[in-house]
């Protein structure tokens, strides 16, 4: 075989390097039989990416659509009870939950790549990730296909955690209504955020996705955050300033902001600045002139551009969220969600850093 010698020198790989080797071989083999296999049907749909291409994006179907009165009857009656009434309703039409027009702008997102480049697989592949039990597939599949999204993989693992199977789906970004699994999906080194209904209804753009971000243990690593807890302001922006020129470490976000940024070169390169579909926002309480200097230069040094960024200086969010309508907003700290969802912003706990020995998401 290539690579390899004969006689006492020869040296053979070790058992896990070739079973890993054989592996990636057997799935390079199975995809090469499904694109056969897709090629040859004669249909509209797109082909779903592959996920060594994709950006996947996996959404629980808490966040997906509004289950609210689901849940309860799961938690007063039990698991049989809600199979019996999902079953029973399965042609009833679920609601848009909290994540729905952050996945209808990414699925917008993909139909102008695909018109740019019909070829390429390197876009959102969106997966319902759910503990939900089989049985319940059919209300879930009805209300998808209701609203027309392109949502192909599902994995439901009848009331099992499912955040093993993040890793398998090579997972970018997970979206979930459940904490505890947003917590224990962090904590695999998975970007996950948890996912809180707006309080008032707003229009969002249907041409452009707005993702907005706050920076400290959402973009950047919580090291500047916990020099702000706990030895307050003065320290902080003392610490900021003298490591103005030592970039930040990087979040548990960074990678999903590098996608978007990554997207958006695509369009660049098609001469579509002016008309990208993707706009991303930072959103931050440090003060510009104080504490800002080393956020700019981290990014700079991650080669990573930002749309706009904003400074509050320890103004309140919510009301420059209501200005940017994004489809999701991240943050570490409750407050700042809770101050966001009262103005009509859906936002998205991210369960990292010292923040959460303060405030725990509910």
């Amino acid at each position: 075989a290539p690579g390899t010698m004969s006689g006492s020198g020869s040296e053979e790989p070790p058992p896990s390097q070739a079973t890993e080797e054989d592996r990636q071989q057997e799935a390079e083999r199975d995809w090469a039989a499904a694109k056969a296999f897709y090629d040859n049907l004669v249909t509209q749909k797109p082909r779903p990416p592959k996920p060594q291409n994709a950006i996947t994006v996996a959404v629980s179907s808490r966040a997906l659509f509004n289950l609210v009165e689901e849940q309860r009857i799961y938690e007063e009656q039990g698991v049989e009870k809600y199979v019996e009434y999902q079953q029973k309703n399965e042609n009833i039409i679920f609601k848009p939950g909290p994540a729905f027009y952050f996945v209808k702008a990414l699925e917008h997102v993909n139909a102008r790549l695909l018109e740019l480049y019909p070829d390429d697989e390197e876009r959102f592949d969106i997966v319902l990730m759910t503990n939900n039990h089989a049985q319940v597939g059919v209300r879930l599949i009805n209300s998808i296909n209701h609203y027309g999204l392109t949502i192909e993989r599902f994995c439901m693992t009848g009331g099992e955690s499912p955040i093993g199977y993040l890793t398998a789906y090579l997972t970018n970004l997970y979206l979930s209504a459940d904490s505890d699994k947003v917590q224990e999906a962090i904590e695999a080194g998975i970007a996950s955020a948890t996912m809180f209904t707006a309080n008032k209804d707003v229009v969002y753009s249907d041409t452009q996705l707005r993702v907005a971000f706050d920076g400290d243990a959402v973009i950047f690593s919580d090291e500047s955050e916990q020099i702000f807890k706990e030895q307050g302001l003065d320290r902080f922006f003392e610490h900021e300033q003298l490591n103005e020129n030592k970039p930040l470490a990087q979040g548990p976000l960074k990678g999903f902001l590098e996608d978007l940024g990554k997207l958006q070169k695509k369009f660049y390169a098609k001469n579509e600045r002016l008309n990208c579909p993707i706009r991303t926002y930072l959103v931050t309480a440090r003060s510009a002139a104080s504490s800002g200097a080393r956020v700019l230069k981290t990014l700079r040094s991650w080669g990573l551009e930002i749309d706009e960024a904003l400074f509050l200086a320890g103004a309140p969010k919510g009301p420059i969220l209501v200005k940017i309508r994004p489809h999701i907003f991240f943050d570490d700290q409750m407050f700042h969600i809770e101050g966001a969802q009262k103005l009509g912003t859906i936002a998205a706990h991210v369960p990292y850093g010292i923040a959460q020995k303060y405030h725990k998401s509910t």
